[in-house]
């Protein structure tokens, strides 16, 4: 497992652009939605240039280089950053893409199981495999120490830290303010808080019945999404260990008489 913080607070606020910001690297502007669609060959190197995001950061972490990026997608580096005027835009784009998707298999499962442990089951087991876990956006993956472990440091970052849902004595998941523009951050935190009530909601069924150890959190869910796929160069091989891993993740989940 390889995430890591990059240089996040700088990113602009054109990150969370999606196809708008596709467009308006395409022709240069950026002033509204009236933007002209991008010609055939732009968009298939941006779509290159995404898919070999994923896999890259999936594999190195978030601090990979934009050269790796360029490399995997078979264009020259200032193409990627035509399309994406730094890394940190091209991080930010790849995140909220996983958090979204993330977000999408909690609700599938909420909506399509009845029992609770087999709708947090599926939900797991779904993300793993999608590999989405590998690219996280950091915030979402740090969980705090309580201050009675960590002394007054801990204490001290606690006060300015919002709390998510979580048992008395877990660990404890918190967004972790970062520097940033205004624009770009007030959208992160609302897909990272939206794919957390989700996921709460999964979590609190499965407690609830009896099902889920009262001293797990949606911290500890995401870090087994994170952890379960791991990176390995043969496919059916990382299919094999991924589903391994996850069985007695699984079981270390579940509550016992």
């Amino acid at each position: 497992m390889h995430i890591q913080d990059t240089h996040w607070s700088s990113a602009s606020a054109l990150a969370a652009g999606g196809a708008t910001v596709s467009a308006a690297a395409g022709n240069g502007r950026g002033d509204g939605p009236r933007t002209a669609p991008l010609r055939v060959d732009a968009q298939r190197n941006l779509e290159h240039v995404l898919r070999a995001a994923r896999e890259v950061f999936g594999e190195l972490g978030y601090g990979a280089p934009m050269e790796d990026v360029a490399r995997r997608a078979r264009v020259g580096v200032g193409t990627v950053y035509r399309r994406f005027p730094s890394k940190d835009v091209l991080v930010r784009r790849i995140a909220e893409e996983e958090t979204s998707r993330l977000t999408d298999q909690a609700r599938a499962a909420l909506g399509q199981e009845d029992e609770p442990w087999s709708a947090l089951s599926r939900f797991l087991r779904t993300s793993v495999a999608s590999g989405a876990g590998r690219l996280l956006p950091p915030q979402v993956l740090r969980v705090g120490v309580p201050e009675e472990v960590g002394g007054s440091g801990a204490g001290a970052e606690e006060a300015r830290v919002p709390q998510q849902r979580t048992q008395p004595g877990a660990g404890e998941l918190r967004l972790v303010p970062e520097e940033r523009e205004p624009v770009a951050g007030a959208e992160d935190d609302a897909g990272v808080a939206e794919l957390l009530e989700v996921v709460g909601r999964l979590v609190e069924r499965a407690r609830e019945a009896g099902e889920l150890r009262p001293d797990v959190s949606v911290s500890d869910v995401l870090l087994v999404i994170a952890t379960a796929a791991p990176s390995l160069p043969d496919a059916a091989q990382q299919a094999a260990a991924s589903s391994r891993l996850l069985d007695i993740l699984l079981e270390g989940l579940r509550s016992r008489p």
